[in-house]
């Protein structure tokens, strides 16, 4: 018996020992396409010699100082390649160690924000239902997923929640894209106006929607609706991209292919490349000069935030991304991918829809594709295809609950920003295997 608690404590999972570009292996020797980045985390692939050298040199440094005490060159450093990067007037980093506590750091800085600016009346937080946050209580509350949610429901704070914008779902006939995503956007500012316009501290928003739904990209226009919005009643935009960001879309950053700026922006998985787990939040110059010139302190940290050894291995990702211009490959391969996956999918008798941009991709399950009927949630059809996945040596990462929480399945791909032509063919191919095996 394990003594390490596993996710699923009635399956021990497979041992890896190694991994080397698009791949893992594990202890009996088998070879796994990390077609999903593990949780769209792996952007360089596994086993990157730069990376891992940068690590080397940064242990025979200083492996940790407490951020009580100290900064480091290494976090300054990536803190201002962030910055250079960044959307607008982004201007500042907070570093943490994960999506969930950047989603954590960003409410808090929500509310300190409007409690520097004397409106602590302003303490509502909307979200939006079929999103997910994180797990860590305050993040898990943002997030509006059901079954995520449930058994802990009695100890999370009060979120409001508004319909998603998922245009597969939720577009009505003979509407428009752009009249859709101004309609989706209207159920904010109608929650607003319900909640009380000076009472609302900020709305909460993954750019795409990732892990729940499945590659869900936003309606045109819909952000920016959202954004006059906030603006307009004082409320702040904090978008989620632990998931979509740090090039996964195509861009350094989802929201630029929206044409807004978030606030706050939170981002983590693609950071550090899995290399170290860090995350971090992109505040905007405006909630760095409340705080600056009211308490002069953020109320809130974490242990090992800043840490210079996660901060060495971003900072090396993120260089190594600049200069071999992955972004290029990222959309390159994904118009690839997304041709390859509507060829042998386009037509399937089980798949609904075929979503995403860049290298963050989705299939969306379907009993029928005219009525869009969901499968039976009873037979677990994610579950399947991960297991029929795993067993041709491909990692893809199926979700349950697509819908609603309880109904619905998708596929979500999220391969290495390093991938090639030749392994997007693999990728489909074994992929396509598994989808019939599963639904067999």
């Amino acid at each position: 018996m394990t003594r390490l608690l596993h996710r699923n404590i009635h399956a021990t999972p497979a041992v890896a020992v190694g991994g080397q570009g698009v791949e893992l292996f594990d202890a009996d020797g088998r070879a796994y396409i990390d077609a999903s980045g593990g949780a769209a985390v792996s952007c360089l692939g596994h086993g990157h010699p730069e990376v891992i050298a940068a690590l080397h040199a940064q242990l025979d440094r200083l492996a940790y100082a407490h951020t009580g005490f100290f900064t480091t060159d290494v976090a300054e450093r990536l803190a201002e390649r962030m910055v250079a990067d960044a959307p607008g007037d982004l201007g500042h980093v907070y570093l943490v160690s994960g999506g969930s506590e950047a989603v954590e750091a960003a409410l808090k800085m929500a509310r300190q924000y409007h409690v520097e600016r004397g409106e602590s009346q302003r303490r509502h937080v909307i979200a939006r239902r079929q999103s997910y946050h994180g797990n860590t209580l305050g993040a898990l509350a943002a997030g509006g997923n059901l079954w995520r949610r449930a058994q802990f429901e009695p100890l999370l704070f009060d979120v409001a929640h508004v319909a998603p914008c998922y245009a597969y779902r939720y577009q009505a006939e003979g509407e428009t894209e752009a009249e859709y995503g101004a309609r989706a956007a209207a159920q904010l500012e109608a929650e607003i106006e319900r909640l009380g316009p000076g009472n609302v501290a900020a709305f909460v928003a993954e750019t795409v929607v990732g892990a729940t739904a499945g590659a869900v990209p936003p309606a045109a226009g819909y952000f920016r609706h959202v954004r006059e919005i906030c603006d307009r009643h004082g409320v702040l935009l904090i978008l989620d991209e632990v998931m979509c960001g740090m090039g996964r879309t195509g861009t350094l950053h989802a929201c630029a292919q929206e044409g807004v700026v978030p606030d706050l922006l939170t981002v983590a998985k693609g950071l550090g490349g899995g290399y170290q787990p860090i995350g971090a939040v992109l505040l905007s110059d405006r909630i760095f000069e409340a705080f600056d010139g009211g308490s002069g302190f953020f109320q809130h940290g974490h242990t090992y935030m800043g840490h210079p050894m996660a901060a060495a291995a971003a900072l090396a990702v993120q260089e190594v991304i600049r200069r071999d211009d992955l972004m290029a490959n990222v959309r390159a391969r994904g118009d690839q991918l997304d041709d390859a996956l509507h060829a042998a999918f386009g037509q399937h008798p089980n798949v609904g829809d075929i979503r995403g941009r860049g290298l963050f991709r989705a299939l969306e399950l379907v009993a029928d594709r005219e009525t869009k009927a969901p499968l039976d949630p009873a037979r677990k059809t994610h579950a399947r295809i991960k297991r029929e996945a795993m067993a041709r040596g491909l990692m893809v990462y199926p979700m349950g609950g697509t819908i609603d929480g309880k109904s619905g399945d998708h596929v979500l791909l999220a391969p290495p920003f390093i991938v090639t032509e030749a392994d997007i063919g693999r990728i489909v191919a074994r992929l396509a295997d598994s989808v019939e095996a599963a639904l067999a």
